[in-house]
């Protein structure tokens, strides 16, 4: 008989051989990371410019329906009515951005008391107030928190944007219904330095640095038309940092963010719409000058090259 050879035992990996392994994973997380955080970045800022082009698409929808006049800041519902009992711009722009049945069942509840007391929600408080709108809401804004605003979580639903008070909001009349709505002075069609150059909206967070505690609050109907609690921004009646230009990535939003400034959670860009309804991505050099400009519809400059 054939002895048989001893066959040699199989050798697995040395303690060395699985570390060095390991390293290898390790520094090729290290190379994948910063590339899977862009794509996410850059989708995170691709969403938020879908939802900026759907609001500068129902300011121009709004428009056509309705004599070429831009919706109001706000408007107050009746006779001696308190402002809260009205509506703001978010709201008025709800059956554009095709939201026709929470537009209906506020518009049923105007005049009647504070417009976020509207029931029939399927919301945490049953009320308007607790409706969360996933195109208000921009996936990179850090104090929003699955549609509220982080410091009114279950109380206040939230916006990652805000609309331009100077264009929407500066003309100071008087209602119809009596007290005084915060309306457009212009038409869509003879804003002086044209839409093109006029802003239309842009990020601010859901929550920010506030004197009592408020946030950028999509349902708020107006009653206090500081920075502090509505969804507007460049309210120069109420005066503070109005003019200034984007915060970028400000942290802690509750001490760092100025509520009366824009504020945006991506890193080189601000992402804004213009009354043209096009969307462009505004970088932190842009100066006060030159926000300033862009942000009045009627100063009769050209916007410089650093916009």
């Amino acid at each position: 008989m054939f002895a048989l050879k001893n066959r040699p035992g199989r050798r697995g990996f040395t303690l060395i051989e699985l570390l060095v392994v390991i390293a290898i994973i390790a520094i090729l997380i290290g190379l994948l990371l910063p590339a899977v955080q862009k794509v996410r970045e850059a989708a995170a800022r691709m969403s938020c410019s879908n939802n900026l082009k759907q609001l500068g698409l129902a300011v121009a929808n709004y428009a056509g329906a309705n004599q070429d006049k831009l919706p109001m800041a706000n408007w107050r519902a009746s006779n001696g009515q308190n402002a809260n009992g009205g509506m703001n711009i978010l709201v008025t722009l709800l059956p554009y951005i095709e939201q026709d049945n929470p537009y209906k069942t506020v518009l049923a509840n105007v005049g009647g008391g504070s417009t976020w007391d509207a029931g029939g929600f399927s919301t945490p408080s049953g009320t308007f107030r607790t409706l969360t709108m996933k195109t208000y809401q921009c996936p990179s804004d850090p104090t929003m928190q699955n549609g509220f605003a982080a410091n009114q979580v279950n109380a206040w639903a939230g916006s990652s944007y805000a609309a331009n008070f100077q264009v929407f909001g500066m003309g100071n009349i008087g209602s119809k219904f009596g007290g005084t709505d915060w309306a457009a002075r212009y038409n869509i069609g003879n804003i002086p330095d044209g839409t093109s150059n006029t802003i239309a909206f842009t990020e601010k967070y859901a929550a920010c640095q506030a004197s009592n505690g408020g946030g950028n609050l999509w349902t708020w109907p107006g009653g206090d038309w500081g920075p502090d609690w509505c969804p507007t921004f460049a309210q120069s009646p109420w005066g503070r940092n109005w003019s200034l230009p984007p915060q970028f990535q400000p942290n802690p939003y509750n001490t760092v963010c100025d509520a009366s400034r824009p504020s945006t959670g991506h890193s080189g860009a601000c992402v804004t719409a213009l009354m043209d309804g096009s969307v462009r991505n505004v970088g932190p050099g842009v100066s006060a000058a030159t926000w300033l400009l862009a942000v009045t519809p009627a100063d009769g400059n050209v916007l410089p090259s650093n916009w």
